[in-house]
């Protein structure tokens, strides 16, 4: 199980899907690589994808193409879009569509789109807040997937939805993770894919359904009853796939679980999804570079092809480079990173390059060298490359992203060095953490769950009550109901999730009481 929130996994299912494209000229026989765009969390733009105009879109899509990327996921979080829809809802859902009409025509890139099993929207709660700033878990529910007229009017409704979108090449939904209903059995699991699948045929037939294995449908229905969590067994695994090998819903396809559609003749039809190798989900906005992890993610492919996910895409750049160089069997080398870097901002490759080396290290003397080198840079040394949508229109907010991320990590590993040594004015240290998160904070507005190496170890050191309560509250894998719960496990789940929709802004509160306070 990867290091964060395992519901965070999910959205990444969806996108692996494989799906049957719209032209031709796609062709199945090219091999997937693609990226996920998960847009579940509101947050600011250009970080979020939510926010993300056409314009942004396209030059995203047009990165992505140099970079050797041929497929892109979209997951619309159409799942807590209530009914009726918001003026938002509606200019999303309107949005996509062109979305899906650009990737194609201008592109000839694949769409997929990401749908979970089972999961509606509260209109009333939903209905609230407009689309860009809605939290997920604040407003869905789960439908029962064995009450025949639940499924009716939940197939409805997405078909509602799914219908300006039906140019879609496939849609992936995920076995969990969010989805699943206390109880629920793999025999409801494959009839709720077969209702989508007649569904997807009424609005165009072609569109592909992807079964994204994850942690499985009985184990997660099952963690829904009990409150333990556990990952469907290999028994249960086959069950399924062999179930939906009965039903045939063809077009079809199974993203991850190779070894289980081995024994069942369908190898086939699976495509690797490298999830967590560029960014894991969810995650605080922070720049990743180095290792081996996203190059090795991009050759990790069927033969099918490989897909990628990416939380802030516009912050992660050098590992969506670094795992497209693995999909397409090239090399990556320093020098590789430069002229990927000079593509982005002609002639600063190297200055980038090493920014990114002093950010995925602990020298904070070279974090603050690199940032003062990157802020003395001026607007006329600036000018956008080849690679430029990845810049999603601004070279110097890249830049001051940058600059922003130095110094806060600087501030960060003095904090935490402090704290394992044990040092006597540790809040001195703090301030200075709080002062330079707080500015990368208010920049993309994140709001999630937040962990990083050695964090929470040395936010213990301050023995402040209010951070520790924030921190205790954090969701982790396999956290059970406490003995004074009075609530379904299901409940707790629920509530556990939506806390974490709030975690970052509630944490970076604490730590700024506790620095003030006295010692």
């Amino acid at each position: 199980m990867p290091p964060f929130p395992f519901w965070v996994c999910l959205a990444v299912g969806w996108l692996l899907t494989g799906a049957q494209p719209v032209r031709s000229e796609l062709g199945m026989s090219r091999k997937i690589i693609g990226m996920y765009v998960h847009q579940h969390w509101p947050y600011n733009h250009p970080y979020a994808a939510r926010t993300w105009t056409p314009e942004d879109w396209r030059g995203y899509a047009d990165g992505l193409k140099k970079l050797g990327y041929n497929t892109v996921m979209i997951w619309p979080v159409l799942e807590t879009m209530p009914d009726p829809l918001t003026p938002s809802d509606r200019a999303n859902i309107e949005k996509i569509a062109r979305v899906i009409d650009m990737l194609h025509d201008e592109f000839g890139m694949r769409v997929w789109l990401a749908l979970c099993p089972n999961v509606g929207a509260r209109n009333d709660e939903a209905s609230k807040y407009p689309f860009e700033k809605r939290h997920f878990f604040y407003c869905d529910t789960r439908i029962n997937p064995g009450d025949p007229e639940a499924m009716r009017r939940i197939i409805a409704w997405r078909e509602t939805l799914l219908r300006p979108l039906a140019k879609t090449d496939g849609v992936s939904i995920i076995d969990s993770d969010p989805g699943g209903y206390a109880g629920s059995t793999n025999a409801e699991f494959v009839n709720l894919l077969a209702e989508h699948r007649r569904m997807f045929d009424r609005l165009r037939p072609g569109i592909e359904l992807v079964y994204w294995m994850h942690v499985g449908w009985q184990g997660y229905c099952d963690y829904y009853k009990t409150g333990t969590f556990r990952w469907a067994t290999e028994r249960e695994n086959l069950d399924v796939l062999a179930r939906l090998k009965q039903l045939n819903p063809e077009p079809w396809g199974i993203a991850n679980g190779l070894p289980y559609a081995q024994k069942l003749g369908l190898a086939s039809k699976v495509i690797s999804f490298s999830y967590g190798r560029i960014e894991g989900e969810p995650s605080f906005p922070l720049t990743q570079f180095g290792g081996e992890a996203a190059y090795k993610g991009g050759q990790e492919a069927t033969n099918r092809g490989v897909m990628g996910n990416a939380q802030t895409h516009c912050v992660q750049l050098p590992n969506t480079f670094a795992f497209a160089r693995g999909a397409t069997g090239r090399p990556l080398t320093h020098a590789d990173y430069v002229r990927f870097a000079d593509d982005l901002i002609p002639g600063q490759g190297p200055l980038i390059v090493a920014a990114w080396q002093a950010l995925a290290g602990t020298d904070t003397a070279a974090m603050r060298e690199a940032a003062a080198k990157l802020e003395a840079l001026p607007d006329a040394s600036l000018t956008p490359g080849t690679l430029k949508g990845l810049l999603f229109g601004s070279p110097r907010r890249f830049v001051t992203d940058l600059v922003m991320q130095l110094r806060l990590k600087a501030t960060y590993e003095r904090f935490r060095t402090a704290a394992e040594r044990g040092e006597p004015n540790l809040k001195a240290f703090l301030a200075g953490f709080v002062e330079a998160v707080e500015v990368w904070q208010r920049q993309h507005g994140y709001e999630n769950t937040w962990s990083w190496a050695g964090m929470e170890a040395a936010l213990r050191k301050l023995n402040s009550p209010a951070i520790n309560a924030v921190l205790d509250g954090q969701y982790g894998i396999g956290t059970a109901p406490p003995s004074d719960w009075s609530g379904t496990p299901y409940e707790f789940v629920q509530s556990l999730l939506r806390s974490a929709e709030s975690f970052t802004p509630r944490l970076i509160a604490a730590m700024k009481a506790a620095s003030r306070s006295d010692p």
